[in-house]
């Protein structure tokens, strides 16, 4: 990539501005006009097919939006077997870098005046991304820029950003969920039980207010799942306790853009805009000091939702989420518990069992699940099948050093009966490697042997320090070999959550 400056046809470059795992961006000077510009391409060489369709939906959605607030797009070009989205620029830098800077030369925080005048411009730039029907889902100081001189302030960066309405994420590997970890929403993290609706920028745009605040983010970890258990369970502390020239009511207004559920935030960024400008007002009126002490009201007095949404929370389960979350700290603490969930189809069963990501998360575990189908019960532990490779495809978004502890753990549990595992669970030879065969035994032989394997495989990966969470979903549904196990323990019932050394499985 060392040549990528020197390639683009077209443009001068001036230099490179950001670099991050998956872009580079440079400053140009487009020939044909003189006109400065900003080049965002793919790093690798041979980006995937999603990289590329990625990129042209991020430059159909800026291209669509065409908005006071946001960047714009001049075009999308090929370079190579890559693409690059050339965007308009205007001189600003990124509010992360302009705080760096203020910090090496020791300036201390935004006044202020100035502080309210920035909210105010980010949030009406949100309102009008919302008011297009985009989620931008990556708002942090990185994705902010501005330009001190011109008072231009825009919204840059919708590489993950979505027309939808909502969505529904999966826990997987903090390591790989997409936008700022540290500025993510407790919903984005897929471990909250909720979807993922336009609130879900709020939020992030709390944590870049409390940062421009503050100096410091509501959460800082260098370990990911902290930060992610951080998000979904943990109460910041105030910004007014980290920095005394914050007013109270600022402060209340940025916390409750930090509210753990999306029903508790702002419902909208007009009625944070509107909260905002009431503080930036009775400030002008008191121009000779910044002190908004006495100033108080109700927040959100012109917040509303432009759309109905129906709260997420679950009613009329207080018990039983009770006895599931107290199973599943026993088990963690090295029990066996057995848990099954019973009901008819769309009663919530599985959200139910979902909430046991919060205590799995906590106890930095794993929670897997598999489900088994009414059309394939001809396929021997179909369920545990779909678990157990995804256990595996957890295991592959770890650190080289991680993945070799979890290699080391299998393989000392299984012994030479590893090819057992893999017949099965091909995803396991991605972790432990392929596997020698295992001597050919008659049916019972061969049973017994896999079901003791089995066994000490899941003792191998079930540990204190990371709890196992298996939930099996449509037990009525099991194959054959599995019969006789529902008919004695789970009759009528549908869903199945067992905890076997020290974490729930199925």
């Amino acid at each position: 990539m060392s040549n990528f400056e020197l390639a683009v046809k077209g443009y001068q470059i001036l230099g490179r501005v950001y670099e991050s795992n998956s872009s580079l961006v440079f400053r140009a000077v487009r020939e044909s006009d003189g006109q400065p510009v900003v080049l965002k391409m793919l790093k690798p060489d041979y980006p995937s097919l999603t990289e590329l369709n990625r990129y042209k939906q991020e430059y159909k959605i800026i291209r669509n939006l065409n908005v006071e607030g946001v960047i714009k797009a001049y075009g999308l070009e090929p370079y190579q077997k890559s693409l690059v989205i050339v965007l308009e620029d205007f001189g600003g830098e990124s509010l992360k870098i302009l705080a760096d800077r203020r910090r090496r030369a020791g300036q201390g925080r935004l006044p202020l005046g100035e502080f309210l005048d920035l909210a105010g411009r980010i949030t009406q730039g949100l309102a009008n991304i919302h008011a297009a029907h985009v989620i931008h889902q990556d708002i942090n100081p990185s994705n902010i820029v501005y330009n001190p001189t011109t008072g231009q302030l825009k919204i840059i960066d919708f590489g993950i950003s979505t027309t939808l309405s909502v969505e529904y994420p999966t826990a997987q590997n903090p390591n790989r969920l997409e936008g700022s970890l540290a500025c993510i929403s407790p919903e984005q993290t897929g471990r909250m039980n909720r979807v993922v609706d336009y609130r879900t920028d709020l939020y992030s745009l709390g944590v870049t207010l409390y940062e421009m605040l503050t100096g410091r983010r509501p959460f800082e970890s260098d370990d990911p799942l902290v930060l992610v258990h951080a998000h979904i369970a943990k109460a910041p502390r105030a910004a007014m306790t980290l920095n005394p020239k914050v007013p109270p009511i600022v402060s209340d207004i940025v916390m409750k853009l930090l509210a753990k559920n999306a029903e508790d935030r702002y419902q909208s960024a007009f009625g944070l805009k509107a909260d905002l400008e009431r503080c930036r007002e009775a400030l002008q009126a008191r121009p000779a000091s910044e002190n908004l002490a006495e100033l108080c009201f109700e927040l959100g007095q012109h917040d509303y939702a432009r759309q109905l949404h129906l709260p997420q929370k679950l009613y009329g389960r207080t018990a039983e989420i009770e006895t599931l979350l107290s199973a599943f700290g026993r088990a963690a603490a090295g029990s066996q518990e057995l848990m099954l969930v019973s009901g008819y189809a769309g009663v919530g069963k599985s959200a139910l069992v979902a909430e046991v990501y919060k205590p799995v998360t906590r106890e930095r575990g794993y929670l897997i699940s598999g489900k088994f189908d009414q059309y394939q019960q001809n396929k021997p532990y179909s369920a545990f099948i779909q678990a157990f490779n995804q256990f595996a495809d957890l295991l592959l978004s770890e650190s080289e050093a991680v993945l070799q502890r979890w290699r080391d753990s299998i393989l000392a549990a299984v012994g030479g009966n590893a090819a057992v595992l893999t017949e099965v669970v091909p995803g396991l030879v991605n972790i432990i490697g392929p596997q020698p065969a295992v001597p050919k035994l008659g049916g019972a032989e061969s049973r017994n042997r896999f079901n003791l394997t089995f066994q000490n495989f899941v003792q191998g990966i079930s540990t204190a320090e990371h709890p196992l969470a298996v939930f099996i979903d449509d037990w009525q549904w099991a194959d054959l070999s599995l019969g006789g196990v529902v008919q004695s323990t789970a009759h009528g019932r549908e869903d199945g959550l067992f905890s076997d050394d020290r974490g729930l499985s199925g």
